[in-house]
C-alpha cells in the first residue's frame, strides 16, 4: 500500500522526462534515422530551409526594413550630428590641404573669408546629405537582397550551431515546459492517489 504513495512522484518524473524528450526531438536526430520503418528527424534540422525562408521575410520585411534605415539616416537630427565633424574637415582643408596643393590661393584666404566658405558649405551639406542618403538606400536596397542574405545564413548554419542559437534564445522556456510537465504529472498521480482511496 506504501508503493501507491509514490505514484504522484514517478507520475511527475514521467511527465519531466516526457517534455524533455519532446524538446531533444526539436533538434535531434540531426540526421533522418529509421527505426522500424518509421523516419525520426529533428524538427528545426528538417525545417531548418523553411525557417530560414520565414526569418529572411520577417527580418526584411519586420525588423530591418530599408525605409525605416532611410528615416533615420536622413533624418535632421541625425545630419545635425555629423555636421561638427564635416565642419572640422572642411576647416583642415581650407586651412591645410588647400595651403599644400594651391599655397598661392590660399595666401589670399583669411579667417574670415575661411569661416565664410566654412558656413555657405555647411548649409549646402545639409541639404545635400538627406537626398544624398535618400539615394544611397534606394540603391542599396536595390543591390542588396536583405531576406536572401538572412535566408542563405540560416540555412548555411550548422545543425549544431542553430541548436546553440535557439537554446541560447529559449533555455528559460524550455526549462519551463520541462518543469510544467514534472507538475502536472505530480498532480495526474496525486488525483490517482485520492480516486483509488476514495473509489
Amino acid at each position: 500500500m506504501k508503493l501507491i504513495y509514490l505514484i504522484p512522484f514517478i507520475s511527475a518524473f514521467i511527465g519531466w522526462f516526457t517534455n524533455w524528450i519532446a524538446i531533444k526531438m526539436l533538434f535531434h536526430p540531426k540526421e533522418p534515422i529509421k527505426i522500424m520503418g518509421i523516419s525520426f528527424h529533428g524538427i528545426f534540422p528538417k525545417r531548418q530551409q523553411q525557417f530560414a525562408e520565414k526569418l529572411g521575410k520577417l527580418v526584411s520585411s519586420e525588423l530591418l526594413s530599408f525605409k525605416d534605415i532611410e528615416e533615420k539616416i536622413s533624418n535632421p537630427a541625425n545630419i545635425g550630428k555629423l555636421m561638427p565633424f564635416v565642419e572640422n574637415h572642411i576647416d583642415h582643408f581650407l586651412r591645410v590641404k588647400l595651403a599644400e596643393q594651391m599655397p598661392v590661393i590660399s595666401m589670399f584666404i583669411g579667417d574670415k573669408t575661411i569661416n565664410q566658405l566654412k558656413e555657405v558649405f555647411i548649409v549646402e551639406l545639409t541639404e545635400l546629405f538627406p537626398v544624398l542618403m535618400k539615394n544611397y538606400m534606394n540603391n542599396l536596397q536595390e543591390e542588396l537582397d536583405l531576406e536572401k542574405i538572412v535566408t542563405q545564413k540560416v540555412a548555411g548554419f550548422s545543425s549544431d550551431k542553430l541548436e546553440q542559437i535557439l537554446i541560447a534564445i529559449m533555455s528559460k522556456e524550455f526549462r519551463f515546459v520541462e518543469i510544467i510537465g514534472g507538475v502536472l504529472g505530480f498532480l495526474i498521480g496525486l488525483l490517482q492517489v485520492i480516486l483509488t482511496f476514495f473509489a
